[in-house]
């Protein structure tokens, strides 16, 4: 479906630290054939599944602290990586990625494994595309996770993001790496190396590059939104809706207190459109990337759920 794809070496993925899992995937996907997907998928095969979704610049290595907590009381654990991120196929070209390229290619990847009794744990992008998923199959869906995230629907962009948007534009080799370790300082350098691990060089990182081009926010003063950004509106909007209206199960949120971005007004405003969320998780030490002190989130939510 696009005309030059890289496959990160497996060998960039040897020895990262506490990542003792075996890599699965899916190809042939309907719409995305040529590509390979992929995902973690451990635990039982029945009951309740805890299907993780990362976001921006992140790939399933964000989930190792609640993976464990998942499986040690029983349930399943799957953690995908969207394409060009982690050890999925990466397209080249940066206009690849779009809105719907990577909403599509999650509602295939469930209907493929056929996922039920889905609890969705999402943060960052994993949240702004994850949140849309139960729009097509909500039957799929019974309870939720929700960590540093929203659901924009064409507001002008918060400082904070519009930071990280000019920032992102100017790197166009972002160094992963040192990004998240900027943000996560408790990272290790071993840790911080795993989350630049799927990306080699420049090349690689179109889906890096592209991703905050396509969150549906307009630019400071600007009268509308880029085209890029217009894509995942009307999905966006109707996500609310679902979420607030329609919703009938479970909803446990977890926030990062000192992200500058996605922090406690952005979260508390979410929580308003989310039937059944209990009062949030405040996290104080954490940053966006929260699923970093994902242990205790993962007890807290089973206990929640009373699926400890």
């Amino acid at each position: 479906m696009t005309d030059k794809v890289l496959r990160t070496p497996d060998a960039r993925f040897e020895n990262l630290p506490d990542w003792p899992y075996a890599p699965r995937y899916v190809e042939e996907l309907p719409g995305y054939e040529g590509l390979r997907m992929h995902y973690v998928d451990e635990g039982p095969g029945d009951g309740p599944v805890f299907l993780c979704i990362h976001g921006e610049p992140s790939w399933a290595y964000l989930f190792r602290k609640m993976i464990p907590v998942f499986t040690g009381a029983g349930h399943r654990a799957v953690a995908v990586d969207m394409f060009g991120f982690g050890r999925s196929d990466k397209p080249v070209e940066d206009e690849t990625y779009t809105y719907h390229f990577h909403r599509n290619a999650l509602l295939a990847f469930v209907e493929k494994l056929d996922l039920k009794d889905v609890c969705l744990v999402v943060q960052d992008w994993g949240g702004l595309l994850g949140l849309t998923l139960p729009l097509n199959t909500p039957e799929r869906y019974t309870r939720l996770i929700v960590m540093n995230t929203g659901l924009p629907g064409g507001e002008e962009a918060p400082d904070g993001f519009a930071a990280w948007r000019a920032f992102n534009r100017s790197q166009p080799d972002l160094n992963v790496a040192a990004l998240m370790k900027r943000a996560t300082p408790i990272l290790s350098d071993g840790e911080a190396a795993a989350y630049g691990a799927p990306f080699p060089d420049q090349s690689y990182k179109g889906g890096v590059r592209r991703f905050p081009e396509l969150v549906m926010l307009k630019e400071k003063g600007a009268a509308d939104l880029t085209q890029a950004a217009k894509e995942g509106v009307e999905t966006s909007l109707k996500a609310r809706r679902f979420w607030s209206q329609d919703w009938t199960g479970e909803a446990f949120m977890a926030i990062g207190m000192t992200d500058p971005v996605l922090g406690p007004p952005a979260m508390h405003m979410l929580r308003t459109m989310i039937k059944n969320c209990s009062e949030p998780m405040e996290v104080a030490e954490a940053g966006h990337f929260v699923q970093e002190w994902g242990e205790p989130i993962a007890k807290a939510a089973l206990k929640e759920f009373k699926l400890a």
